[in-house]
């Protein structure tokens, strides 16, 4: 089976709509797909609902990307079938937003000092859901002032750069503690994306661990072998469950949905009790 546990639709920063993304897992025939959107879960109602009338073979996950901060780090942690009729959850991903509101006027006030002249509603034209720094970078695209989206974080949006805006995150702790309250499951995403040094690493998955996340981010389309293998040795130790996921935004010759996924059999996936998932490997 093709399973891919991160992916976003334009509820965040993907450039699909939540039907969109179910079509596109049905062409590249994936079987279970999480949606996991930073900080909301608003198109996971709307892709259950297409992928039940056009996509049935499709199982669709609820999911959600939430932001922290660990150490001077942002560290994202994904939740994985969460409740998303649980009020409190969804009062607490509504906090997140609001520092998401928050960090973009920080940024356009930011942007203004170094002379870019723009307003929060051209970036909010650009979401159709919460305000990434993504939106940002589309905007000084369009106006001519970055020729493609990775030179707006280079000069002005990335960490340390003109425009950046440190934001107020949670912890890792509480971001954990939503999660299962919500009844979901706790992920570290992408631990190999982190710009920090292997010791650092240890030191977050033990902390990871001791606020009761139960899995960690192995395997990514474009992972390369040994730093895969370094993952799965890094959760073995730690006692962490392994979950795979293209982290996928939009269609791109480098990253697809369900592309090289596959997990190796000296580590239990994070769906190793999911018994509707798993009823579903055994027949197939």
């Amino acid at each position: 089976m093709k399973i891919d546990l991160h992916s976003h639709t334009t509820q965040s920063d993907g450039a699909l709509t939540p039907q969109e993304l179910v079509m596109r897992a049905q062409q590249m025939q994936v079987d279970v797909l999480a949606i996991t959107d930073h900080d909301t879960i608003a198109g996971i109602a709307q892709a259950k609902e297409y992928a039940k009338q056009y996509a049935p073979k499709l199982s669709v996950l609820s999911g959600v990307e939430i932001s922290t901060r660990w150490h001077g780090f942002e560290i994202h942690v994904l939740g994985l079938n969460v409740d998303e009729q649980d009020a409190t959850f969804l009062a607490r991903l509504g906090e997140q937003q609001q520092k998401r509101e928050d960090r973009s006027l920080t940024i356009i006030d930011k942007l203004q000092k170094a002379g870019i002249d723009i307003e929060l509603s051209e970036v909010k034209a650009r979401a159709k859901g919460v305000v990434s720094r993504g939106h940002f970078a589309q905007v000084l695209v369009s106006k001519n002032i970055c020729s493609h989206p990775q030179q707006a974080f280079t000069q002005f949006l990335g960490k340390d750069k003109k425009a950046y805006a440190t934001p107020k995150w949670i912890d890792l702790a509480t971001a954990v503690q939503w999660i299962k309250e919500a009844k979901g499951q706790a992920v570290l995403a992408h631990p190999y994306h982190y710009d920090m040094t292997t010791k650092w690493l240890r030191r977050l998955l033990t902390d990871f661990k001791a606020a009761g996340g139960e899995a960690m981010e192995v395997q990514h389309s474009n992972l390369a072998k040994p730093k895969h293998d370094m993952m799965v040795s890094l959760a073995l130790e730690y006692g962490l469950l392994a979950s795979a996921g293209s982290d996928f935004h939009a269609p791109s010759r480098w990253t697809e949905l369900g592309k090289r996924l596959q997990l190796p059999d000296t580590i239990s996936p994070i769906w190793h009790d999911w018994q509707h998932l798993n009823e579903n490997i055994r027949e197939s």
